[in-house]
């Protein structure tokens, strides 16, 4: 079956082009000659008689305009009878070449022929048909035969050619698909199967058999502008069908050898901007390292002036590119320009605030990963600092995202860069006023003298912060080099407190605590009272109100 369609293309070609070769046109005109009529000579053979003048121009320049036109069409291997064509113009037909105009009718020239002068015309174009097809090497038996000949090598060749092709694919398929058969495992996405091994499999067979039929497809287009050149009369059609591969080509040539002088200024302002990237880099490592040291410029700046300068650098370098990529002046790729640059600044405005007020913290120094920060009603140590957002992780082992432009417009505490003697840590509790206030004193310095990771020096002190109605208000307040162990110290600070003022035989009125003893034990652990001398009459009142 296939080899019938081969050979019933290359007979219908065959057909097809050998009869627009060799198809003859009408009779043609018979010449006579009128009285006192000057020849138009064309391959030393006589087209017609010109016996009138045309405005300035008499019988003798006109028959020679149009012979040295013609024979000069040929000379220059441009004549092609496809191109020949009547135009009618109010006085006269004019006999062009393409656009070129090669000759003209008049009503006088009609009337020595008894003939309408678009028919006289008409008669002349053939005539020069029949005497360039009789005259000219080209279409001879000899070279029509010939040009069969050619035909037929072509047709073979290309069927030749197309079986190769159809060979080659075919052992091609077969050595890939051996070879790498093992890499043929499907595609899935977890669990979820999207292509089967044996749907890739035809996938891959799918993909070389259209690639075959493009090859061949392609060759077959190749070779029509060859056949159809091999006869003058659709010599034109083939270089038609050739332009159209050749004119894109052309064009895509042209384009890309005039715009290298774009091309080498492009990289060479990458190459700049290159090296001044890595320059900054460069510098921006010393100072991050501490290996240069800049007056006012703090090592924890270099690495976010580095990115905020690489982003500037990079910005401005696009800027003077700009104007040398293609298409950079195309009404198109500014709309598209424009309307990106529209998406950004409408969808991205909490994002850039975001982003500034990233950068503004930065310079503010207001804390450092590995801080214990307070923000807003959020306490833990700083993970991860970005353009966008701040990450604390807490106590709890929590990890709270944060805006920066939150963090810009409220209040962030840092417990880590008080410096030395280190951070103040306190707690306050509430005794009686029977309670004499340089024993409590004592009580609470003690208390922070048994608690780990409280310092003694700089002494811990106390303050009495308010005497209120039934106690007074003492602040314990202790250094500590460990801010971040700030929960763990105040556990055990309250601890301390708590077996001190027990020891002691002390009570800590905290919650508010009011009693009247009647007779009803001490508010205390039991271990801790000691025992009564003397029995207490009377009726105990606990209000626990908190008054």
């Amino acid at each position: 079956m296939r080899h019938f369609l081969q050979v019933s293309v290359f007979s219908f070609i065959l057909i097809l082009v050998c009869s627009l070769g060799m198809a003859q046109d009408k009779d043609s005109l018979q010449v006579t000659k009128p009285l006192d009529s000057i020849p138009v000579i064309f391959f030393e053979d006589t087209l017609h008689f010109i016996s009138h003048n045309i405005g300035p121009f008499s019988p003798q320049e006109r028959a020679e305009r149009m012979g040295s036109k013609l024979n000069q069409l040929v000379e220059e291997g441009t004549f092609d009878t496809t191109l020949l064509s009547i135009l009618e113009e109010e006085l006269v037909v004019e006999l062009l070449h393409g656009e070129q105009f090669i000759g003209s009718v008049s009503q006088k020239d009609a009337d020595n022929y008894g003939l309408p002068m678009v028919e006289l015309a008409t008669m002349q174009l053939q005539h020069i048909k029949d005497t360039f097809k009789a005259n000219h090497p080209e279409h001879n038996l000899t070279t029509q035969l010939i040009r069969v000949g050619i035909l037929v090598g072509i047709l073979i060749g290309l069927i030749i050619l197309i079986r190769l092709v159809n060979m080659g694919f075919d052992k091609l398929i077969k050595v890939v698909f051996n070879k790498f058969k093992h890499l043929f495992k499907g595609i899935r996405i977890k669990n979820f199967e999207v292509i089967s091994v044996i749907r890739q499999e035809r996938l891959f067979l799918l993909f070389f058999r259209g690639l075959k039929v493009v090859v061949i497809a392609f060759l077959l287009y190749l070779s029509l502008p060859l056949i159809f050149s091999v006869f003058p009369t659709t010599k034109a059609l083939g270089s038609k069908l050739l332009s159209y591969i050749i004119d894109p080509l052309k064009a895509i040539v042209s384009s890309f050898l005039g715009y290298i002088p774009e091309l080498f200024m492009i990289l060479v302002i990458s190459v700049i901007t290159f090296y001044i990237v890595k320059f900054v880099n460069f510098i921006s490592e010393e100072v991050e390292h501490d290996r240069l040291r800049i007056p006012g410029f703090y090592p924890d700046w270099a690495r976010p002036t580095f990115n905020l300068a690489k982003v500037i650098i990079i910005a401005f370098s696009f800027i003077v590119i700009f104007p040398y990529l293609p298409g950079s002046d195309s009404p198109a790729f500014q709309g598209v320009s424009v309307f990106l640059g529209l998406l950004i600044s409408l969808g991205s405005s909490s994002a850039i605030s975001n982003i500034i007020a990233g950068l503004v913290i930065i310079y503010m120094r207001a804390f450092k990963l590995g801080d214990r920060v307070k923000i807003g009603d959020t306490t833990g140590d700083v993970v991860e600092k970005t353009m966008l957002v701040t990450k604390l992780k807490t106590i709890k082992n929590e990890e709270v995202t944060i805006p920066n432009s939150a963090i810009l417009n409220g209040k962030t505490i840092n417990y880590s860069s008080v410096g030395e003697p280190g951070l103040i840590l306190h707690t306050t509790i509430t005794i009686g006023y029977d309670v004499p206030w340089r024993q409590v004193h004592e009580l609470l310095i003690n208390a922070v003298k048994k608690t780990e990771l409280l310092k003694t020096e700089p002494a811990p002190f106390v303050l009495q912060t308010s005497l209120d109605d039934f106690y007074v208000s003492y602040q314990i307040n202790a250094y500590t080099e460990d801010p971040q162990k700030a929960a763990k110290i105040h556990s055990d600070l309250h601890a301390n407190i708590q077996d001190g003022f027990n020891e002691s035989g002390v009570e800590i009125m905290s919650p508010h605590y009011r009693a009247t003893r009647k007779g009803d034990g001490l508010a205390m652990p039991p271990q801790y009272i000691p025992e009564p001398e003397t029995s207490v009459q009377g009726e105990n009142k606990l209000d626990n109100s908190g008054e």
